[in-house]
């Protein structure tokens, strides 16, 4: 597929048909995003793969708003997506190097996603990113390690319909060209 074809169809997809995605093209989705550069190659981006049918469950009923919970049903897998905090965006003594700090941990986590979801789109597999999710709960529940900075869950799996692109603004609304 195309590149210019792939970012014209991906779409944030509310609406999965419950049909379990081969845990190869998960992989597949993860190599992607390791391949995202980061702040002096420090991958600090970390993922936790949920595919057990009574752990999708407990995660929609007990760590995602009724919403989300909704969003994401009938997906074959969430994938809660985290950075190493006090890293990316840091000097060698561990002091920030700009005044970003962990804002860095995320805009790589970021870059990251990124490639996971145009992999996934180009693999056949749909996702949403929600970032609206209890941290806490997530870290009880998937056992994450206290310095990981929880920061979204990703839906994956096959849509039932279509999604409409929402209206993108123009190159001249969000560049100052001098």
């Amino acid at each position: 597929m195309e590149f210019s074809q792939l970012l014209h169809e991906r779409r944030s997809i509310r609406h999965f048909d419950g049909r379990q995605a081969d845990p190869a093209l998960i992989r597949r989705m993860l190599e992607a995003a390791i391949l995202a550069p980061s702040w002096k190659n420090s991958q600090t981006a970390r993922y936790t793969v949920v595919t057990s049918p009574e752990l999708l469950q407990r995660i929609r009923e007990e760590a995602l708003p009724p919403f989300n919970a909704a969003n994401c049903e009938g997906a074959s897998a969430l994938i809660v997506a985290g950075f190493i905090k006090g890293r990316s965006g840091f000097d060698r003594d561990g002091m920030p190097a700009n005044e970003l700090g962990d804002g860095w941990g995320a805009y790589d986590l970021g870059l990251q996603n990124e490639n996971l979801i145009l992999q996934a789109r180009e693999l056949g597999l749909d996702t949403l990113i929600m970032g609206i999710r209890n941290a806490e709960r997530l870290r009880r529940l998937l056992k994450i390690d206290p310095e990981v900075v929880i920061v979204s869950v990703i839906a994956v799996g096959y849509r039932t319909q279509d999604a409409e692109m929402p209206a993108r603004k123009s190159v001249d609304e969000i560049a100052r060209f001098l």
